[in-house]
């Protein structure tokens, strides 16, 4: 990303504008997706984590990959890992600074991001 990369998103009453890089994660809410912040603003837009997830794809198509989706509830920013606990289930994301989130998210998808992890060396 460059040093201000924009996610905009433009509902009928909202227009939200927000650096991906202070992007903790996103967390499905039915039909909704929230998006939580490093500096611990959250949000809700109305779209699915499904769609949420292809309109990423869509704004950094050509660039470094820094979200990725894990299990069904959760799109993460790769760069705030701090630990994954697969026998704990908890996966912690850390801005390494003044913030941090403990998800829970299944072994399975955190195995998968551990081997994703030691593959891209990030």
């Amino acid at each position: 990303m460059t040093n201000k990369d924009w996610l905009f998103l433009n509902s009928r009453d909202d227009l939200l504008r927000i650096d991906m890089q202070e992007i903790a994660y996103f967390e499905a809410d039915g039909n909704y997706t929230n998006i939580v912040l490093t500096n611990k603003l959250k949000c809700t837009v109305g779209m699915s984590l499904g769609k949420m997830e292809d309109l990423l794809a869509e704004r950094l198509k050509g660039k470094v990959m820094y979200f990725a989706r894990i299990g069904k509830r959760y799109i993460i920013n790769l760069n705030m890992i701090f630990q994954i606990n697969v026998l704990k289930h908890r996966l912690v994301l850390s801005d390494f600074k003044q913030c941090s989130y403990s998800l829970d998210v299944s072994k399975d998808a955190l195995k998968k991001l551990k081997e994703l992890m030691i593959q891209m060396k990030i």
